[in-house]
């Protein structure tokens, strides 16, 4: 029998899947890209959020472009069946960990927060590090980094965390 919780996250998924499927190509019509959507609980509202990223960053002008693009065709998809739910559309923020070979691009050259779910023999036996990010191999789902001059190679599957590191 399933879990409650399993049964949970398997609606949220299909929640989060059939609205990325809905509303990737409007954003991408409106010069922009879909980083990610989440269904959550936000101050005890079940909240949808789309993430949206483009050149130069987002403002809020077009976070409201990009609402007022998917409202219409999130109600004629109904994702919670009936159920209310509050739409956000939001920056990514620049603490966001990087999840699209497009995300790594992006960063390449830049210092990484990087967590792992366990420590590696290679580094010292650490799960946590900064690290230059050298690249991203799509097909291998491969982050190279470069950590104390020495180049690392990382299967995506063993980083929990990778981030651009936040200085200040």
């Amino acid at each position: 029998m399933q879990s409650l919780s399993n049964y949970k996250e398997e609606v949220m998924s299909k929640i989060t899947d059939s609205v990325k499927i809905t509303v990737e190509p409007i954003i991408e019509n409106l010069g922009m890209e879909l980083v990610d959507v989440e269904f959550k609980k936000l101050y005890g509202q079940d909240t949808l959020i789309v993430y949206i990223d483009k050149d130069g960053g987002v403002c809020l002008d077009d976070c409201e472009v990009i609402h007022n693009a998917i409202d219409a065709p999130l109600d004629e998809l109904d994702p919670t069946c009936g159920q209310p739910y509050n739409l956000n559309v939001s920056s990514p923020g620049i603490d966001r960990p990087l999840k699209t070979a497009r995300d790594f691009n992006k960063k390449i050259g830049l210092e990484m927060e990087v967590s792992l779910f366990k420590p590696l023999e290679e580094l010292g036996k650490i799960k946590k590090f900064n690290a230059i990010l050298k690249g991203f191999e799509e097909e291998t789902a491969t982050v190279i980094l470069e950590y104390k001059t020495k180049n690392i190679k990382l299967n995506i599957k063993d980083v929990a965390l990778i981030r651009e590191a936040v200085i200040f």
